[in-house]
């Protein structure tokens, strides 16, 4: 069996800035900016961010899993009959996949990669 553990959650958000500004005002957490659409913590056991690119954002919430083994995810995932919604693509600092689970919910499934 794989490495898998929920631990990242991104929410669309229209105003990466003011969400940011809210969030860390609100509960004091510190938003590290990748550039002018994309917000997250780092560091913390399960760890947070804004998706300002609407063409990116899903609609709702959206947890992601990190795996030590994404192919093999992948596979386990599609043979439970989960569906695909996007492919494996890369990201600054790893490799993900989106997929949806019998009752509609997207979910993301990542691997750090650092150096990639």
């Amino acid at each position: 069996m794989v490495f898998a553990r929920l631990n990242y959650v991104e929410l669309p958000a229209a105003d990466v800035a003011g969400s940011k500004t809210f969030f860390e005002t609100a509960f004091g957490w510190s938003l590290t900016a990748f550039g002018p659409t994309y917000a997250a913590t780092i560091g913390a056991s399960t760890d947070f961010a804004l998706q300002g690119d609407m063409l990116e954002a899903t609609a709702k919430p959206l947890p992601a899993i990190e795996t030590d083994d994404l192919e093999a995810v992948l596979a386990s995932v599609e043979a439970a009959g989960g569906e695909i919604t996007l492919p494996i693509f890369a990201f600054p600092g790893g490799r993900r996949f989106h997929f949806r689970e019998p009752s509609g919910n997207e979910l993301a499934v990542y691997i750090n990669e650092p150096e990639a």
